[in-house]
């Protein structure tokens, strides 16, 4: 193999998306301000390479969309460092932040929020192709727009409509074509079946599927549903407490989880035959609170291991680290039970 080959096959294998340590913590309310600090994020690490989705799950309340917003600096991390195509996104200020925004973009839980009322479908679609000058003159821009609409397979009738005259996929759609107008490398989409009928998911699902198919973007998919997680994503991470517990390529998750809590939710995951029916593991109590989370394990309080094994004073005491081989890594003195 010759060297530049070589150099090709690295960068094609190295993240496109570095994050490291990342943390985010809110000071607590109250009237002086003086409650408890909230680590929504703990000190999450992770890569995404150019061209994969790693999907990111766990309970409502787990630090999902908060990690999602910190990646892209929609909201200031605490600690921590991104790198996306090799740019120190957390060291750049306000100006160049702003010209970086075409590289990274987000796809909104809320169409509708996310959406100017006033716009039609072309004006919101053509706003970033503006901001950012990517086409100059109004045929250049009404041209990008039409290409845009027939990507998300938006009828171009629609162009001239306003959000309140849309469907709730309607909007969705507009939304994947706002973010993708300025051709970003890196995607992340947050909760974006979530606020839709479950008749119009599987329609959102698919033009997912087909983006991430054509396009070489680095995504992060960030959900509830297992089973939309399963059809999209090459790997997961699973997030429990502002940390992530266990990581995986897919297909090895989903065939032999490692962790307590992973095993958890994916036997509530429901299965089209009753006889592959799984046991349902149910948690007990509800999750701690991120302003005051347990010692050790963060886990152990619902862990159905915990009591099995005689409630050992590992669990109370030493915080297990996230590792494990062949790219499957799980934070679980345990572990090894299920590998």
């Amino acid at each position: 193999m010759t060297a530049i080959v070589k150099d090709e096959v690295a960068a094609a294998h190295s993240p496109h998306v570095q994050v490291e340590s990342i943390v985010k913590h809110f000071r607590g309310g109250g009237l002086l301000g003086g409650g408890p600090t909230v680590r929504a994020v703990d000190g999450v690490s992770l890569a995404i390479a150019r061209g994969e989705t790693l999907g990111l799950v766990g309970e409502s309340g787990c630090g999902k969309s908060t990690l999602g917003r910190a990646l892209l600096r929609l909201i200031e991390p605490t600690a921590g460092r991104v790198t996306i195509d090799g740019v120190d996104v957390t060291a750049l200020a306000p100006g160049p932040l702003r010209r970086f925004r075409k590289r990274a973009q987000i796809i909104f839980q809320d169409p509708y929020g996310s959406l100017d009322p006033r716009m039609t479908v072309a004006e919101s679609v053509a706003e970033p192709l503006r901001i950012h000058r990517l086409a100059e003159g109004r045929a250049a821009i009404a041209a990008e727009v039409a290409r845009l609409l027939e990507q998300v397979q938006l009828r171009p009738e629609l162009a001239g409509r306003r959000p309140h005259e849309l469907s709730g996929g309607q909007r969705q759609r507009v939304g994947i074509a706002r973010a993708l107008a300025v051709r970003p490398s890196f995607l992340v989409a947050d909760e974006p079946l979530s606020a839709l009928d479950v008749s119009i998911q599987a329609q959102i699902v698919n033009l997912l599927s087909a983006l991430r198919e054509a396009e070489r973007q680095a995504w992060l998919f960030v959900s509830h549903d297992l089973r939309v997680v399963r059809h999209l994503c090459d790997r997961v991470a699973v997030m429990y407490l502002g940390r992530i517990v266990e990581e995986a390529p897919a297909p090895s998750l989903y065939a032999r989880p490692r962790h307590p809590y992973t095993r958890a939710l994916l036997s509530a995951v429901p299965v089209a035959d009753p006889s592959r029916a799984r046991t349902r593991l149910v948690l007990e109590g509800e999750p701690p609170s991120p302003s005051s989370p347990p010692p050790g394990c963060p886990f152990h309080r619902r862990c159905p291991l915990y009591a099995d094994k005689g409630r050992p004073a590992r669990c109370r005491d030493e915080r297990p680290l996230l590792e494990g081989e062949s790219g499957h890594r799980a934070a679980c003195h345990f572990s090894a039970d299920f590998a």
